[in-house]
């Protein structure tokens, strides 16, 4: 069996839930969901869309350089948005 490792940095938000930042299996680094929130205060960014994705986008580059990788290694990404409205953007 391929042994787990936790993915932890303090350049992204910490886990607010009983889950990880991110889980390391073999090859393959599994990142935790993310929502706009700042590492520094761990509240919401302010702003519109544009503000908060960009933050969301911090948090996973965060994650994966603590990895090992780049937002170039994704192979899989899942984006869920509230407002339909936001989808242009």
């Amino acid at each position: 069996m391929t042994k787990k490792e936790e993915i932890k940095t303090p350049d992204a938000p910490k886990a607010i839930g009983p889950y990880s930042q991110a889980i390391k299996s073999g090859s393959f680094v599994f990142l935790s969901g993310q929502i706009p929130l700042s590492p520094a205060t761990m509240e919401v960014v302010e702003g519109d869309i544009v503000a908060q994705t960009h933050q969301v986008v911090k948090n996973l580059e965060a994650l994966a350089k603590a990895s090992g990788g780049t937002l170039n290694d994704i192979i899989k990404l899942t984006i869920f948005l509230t407002n339909l409205s936001d989808f242009p953007v």
